[in-house]
């Protein structure tokens, strides 16, 4: 079984730096109006990059594999946060953006709902406490 560490150091204040096991390091601060500094990334936020950053790579990965070219992708997630304490993502919208001269909307399609039903960890997380839609966009 593999498992993951990161380090988590408190800096100053409500900063913190922490580590992945490829080596690099990010900042995680609080906004000004709740205490902190506004230096590094929101946690619950990071969660919503972690999840567009983990099923990016895995279409960016089919789409080479297919052969398909675009000229740009991006991914934007929404997700909405219960109101009472602890908040928590209860629905998480993942938007696919695909800009392009000739884009192959089959193929598109295969790669996201591979990423999104087969390959990506972290949006299989999410599925354990959100309620998870996808939509395509291309352009």
């Amino acid at each position: 079984m593999t498992s993951n560490t990161v380090t988590t150091i408190w800096n100053e204040n409500m900063q913190f730096e922490s580590d992945n096991p490829s080596g690099h390091k990010i900042l995680i601060d609080a906004s000004s109006e709740h205490g902190g500094n506004d230096t590094g990334l929101r946690p619950k936020a990071l969660m919503l990059s972690s999840l567009a950053g983990c099923s990016g790579l895995d279409v960016v990965s089919l789409l080479k594999k297919m052969r398909v070219s675009v000229d740009d992708f991006k991914i934007e997630v929404i997700g909405e946060l219960t109101d009472e304490h602890p908040k928590f993502y209860h629905k998480v919208k993942v938007n696919y953006h695909f800009t392009g001269t000739d884009l192959d909307p089959s193929k598109i399609q295969k790669a996201v709902d591979l990423s999104a039903e087969k390959y990506c960890g972290v949006m299989e997380m999410f599925r354990q406490f959100a309620k998870v839609e996808i939509e395509i966009f291309l352009y």
